[in-house]
């Protein structure tokens, strides 16, 4: 079922090959409520805790490819959620900082990656709109719930020639990657219309 999910996903135009296998090797089925389980390996979104989702596996694939990762990199996710993607970036080599804005959701994924033999460098409940100054530079960042402006903690946090992939939005979110040229010149792609759940922040 793995197999036929980086199939699908080859047909819609995934070329990197590191992606691929990450997604042909992560057990899916184990980040979803066991009443998903015969859904766990189409590539659609499914609902999680705190009404949240499981993002689609094509989603998840074209923002990392977007990344570029390689091994050691550094790299801070914003909306750990179920922790699928967290699992993507660690199988890509990543050293992963994770923010989640949701305590049901932190709390449950803390304990969960763990027990599936998947460590981030640090999972962090807080505002994903702040970053993780503490930590910066990252050579990625990226943010799995739609953003309705792009923070510019963010950005300041990217190192030179790091990549930011934001989808930006309301109701529609394009996906849009910034690639940071020098301290206060980013190159800015978009790619189109995605839908995410939205990007909470601490108003406190």
């Amino acid at each position: 079922m793995r197999q036929q999910l980086v199939e699908t996903l080859i047909n819609k135009d995934i070329k990197d090959k590191n992606v691929l296998k990450a997604i042909g090797k992560i057990p899916r089925h184990l980040f979803m409520d066991s009443g998903f389980i015969d859904h766990a390996y189409q590539d659609k979104a499914f609902p999680i805790a705190a009404d949240q989702t499981i993002s689609q596996p094509y989603t998840v694939a074209f923002q990392s490819e977007l990344l570029k990762i390689t091994p050691e990199d550094k790299v801070l996710e914003i909306g750990t959620g179920s922790g699928y993607q967290t699992a993507v970036l660690l199988e890509l080599g990543a050293k992963v900082y994770s923010i989640e804005r949701q305590k049901e959701l932190y709390k449950k994924t803390s304990t969960f990656l763990p027990k599936i033999g998947y460590r981030a460098k640090q999972l962090i409940f807080g505002d994903g709109y702040k970053g993780l100054p503490e930590e910066a530079p990252f050579q990625s960042i990226i943010v799995t719930a739609g953003a309705p402006y792009v923070p510019n903690p963010l950005l300041s946090q990217l190192a030179i020639g790091g990549r930011l992939v934001i989808p930006v939005g309301d109701k529609v979110q394009v996906m849009t990657l910034f690639i940071r040229k020098g301290p206060k010149e980013f190159e800015k792609h978009e790619f189109g219309d995605f839908r995410f759940v939205p990007m909470l922040e601490d108003k406190n």
